[in-house]
């Protein structure tokens, strides 16, 4: 049976665009459009979706006030079609702490051909929003002081790829790494909220495009003890303090004396993705070895299994979500079939296994 699909969006390029790139698919239908959610409320009420296509922007209601109406009363997997402007990137994690599972993005020009030039990605968030459980979240904020982060100089940088073990043990410093996709951004805030000040350095690389990360990053740190910031490169991984990657740049970890840090750079992406969770796995695999600890969180595709091996291989822990607590059970399921974790574990453990 097709999964029924209504597009809820004010602009007819967009309603027309994605209806004809599901519709291309024999599994997907879209069965209904509507440029407002009040229109589409209407709709929904004689067929109920599978899945729903949503803006934000839109008039006579909002599509996050829609949304939390939606999960309130009959929760159904919710695709967020948002800007990638920085004001859409704010509302889009908005829109996911109230339940929505991923963002579709498009830019402000170029719509028609952007849209189409990701086609096959549009239809896989469409078939593994439909298999999975709809979560809801109750989200409680506070503010905390801004802090200047501790930055090594390009001058400065110190790096060893080729470390023997003994000289890896002459530091104390200790690195966690965590990869994630499609509900990763639930995900690690469930990890990061549990975590003290105490907690080791953690990197993080959640697959999402430019603009979006600096705003997960301030959300995140709104709500952490830790200290969150979007990494840049000469950023010190220190014990309280997690680096995420920019969107649209690799994130890698270098060793510099006794310590660690991080370099951000450009480059093509890997496995479809630009940060990329094998990109950061792998050079943790180089410069930390048995100091780090690895950790593959819910998401489709296969980023980050080849890299957790590496990890693995080279004497780091490595821990893989297990498919019960996973929105979509792709990137940890491939590094499992790979034998590249010590541990599959529930999303509730994580938090307490980092902490030792």
């Amino acid at each position: 049976m097709a999964i029924n699909v209504i597009i809820i969006d004010d602009s007819a390029v967009v309603r027309q665009v994605i209806s004809h790139i599901l519709n291309d698919s024999t599994e997907i239908s879209v069965y209904a459009v509507a440029n407002d959610p009040i229109f589409a409320y209407t709709k929904m009420q004689k067929q109920w979706p599978d899945v729903i296509i949503l803006d934000i922007e839109m008039p006579r209601m909002d599509g996050i006030t829609f949304l939390k109406k939606i999960m309130a009363e009959r929760p159904t997997p919710v695709i967020i079609c948002s800007s990638l402007a920085e004001k859409g990137a704010e509302l889009s994690l908005k829109a996911l702490a109230a339940g929505a599972f991923d963002i579709i993005t498009k830019p402000q020009m170029g719509l028609k051909g952007f849209l189409e030039g990701v086609a096959k990605d549009i239809k896989n968030v469409v078939k593994a929003a439909a298999k999975t459980k709809v979560y809801k979240k109750a989200i409680e904020t506070n503010t905390k002081k801004d802090i200047q982060l501790e930055k090594i100089s390009e001058q400065q940088y110190v790096v060893n790829n080729d470390t023997d073990l003994a000289a890896i043990a002459l530091t104390t410093d200790r690195v966690v790494a965590i990869g994630s996709s499609t509900g990763g951004t639930i995900a690690l805030e469930k990890i990061l909220t549990k975590l003290p000040r105490t907690s080791p350095g953690i990197v993080v690389v959640q697959h999402m495009p430019e603009k979006f990360t600096k705003a997960f990053a301030d959300r995140l740190n709104s709500l952490c003890e830790l200290d969150i910031f979007e990494a840049s490169s000469g950023d010190r991984i220190i014990p309280g303090r997690v680096l995420i990657a920019p969107g649209g740049k690799h994130l890698q970890v270098k060793r510099s004396g006794g310590q660690y840090i991080v370099i951000v750079s450009e480059g093509p992406a890997v496995n479809r993705h630009c940060p990329s969770v094998d990109v950061l796995f792998k050079s943790l695999a180089k410069s930390a070895k048995q100091n780090s600890t690895g950790i593959i969180l819910t998401g489709m595709g296969n980023d980050g299994a080849q890299g957790l091996l590496a990890m693995k291989q080279s004497g780091s822990k490595t821990i893989a979500q297990n498919e019960s607590s996973s929105v979509v059970f792709g990137m940890p399921k491939e590094a499992i079939k790979l034998g590249a974790a010590d541990r599959v574990v529930d999303l509730s453990d994580i938090a307490a296994l980092v902490i030792q």
